[in-house]
């Protein structure tokens, strides 16, 4: 049987920038233990003759078809814009700040 030790346990939570107090790192070790606990019963589950799937959901396209069309125009993208100067938007300056 797998088990998480109080190191795991604190090596995860350095590598997710936790800081975390000892009631918790115990807590969270104890429920980390249950999901490994969890995921050796499923491997326990024979899953011969079942076709591999990447999900369990009927996979099918909602969108519609990609067809090529005309885009807009230099000034009708423009049209709506706050500020434009010389067929460009302006926007403000971010890079430096």
């Amino acid at each position: 049987m797998a088990s998480i030790s109080n190191n795991e346990v604190e090596h995860v939570a350095q590598l997710a920038r936790l800081d975390l107090t000892e009631p918790e790192k115990t807590l969270f070790g104890e429920q980390l233990n249950q999901i490994l606990t969890f995921v050796e019963q499923l491997q326990e589950v024979s899953t011969e003759g079942i076709p591999l799937t990447a999900s369990v959901a009927e996979q099918k396209s909602v969108l519609r078809e990609d067809l090529p069309h005309d885009g807009l125009s230099q000034e009708q993208a423009l049209r709506n814009a706050p500020e434009a100067n010389e067929g460009f938007f302006v926007v403000p300056k971010i890079i430096g700040k």
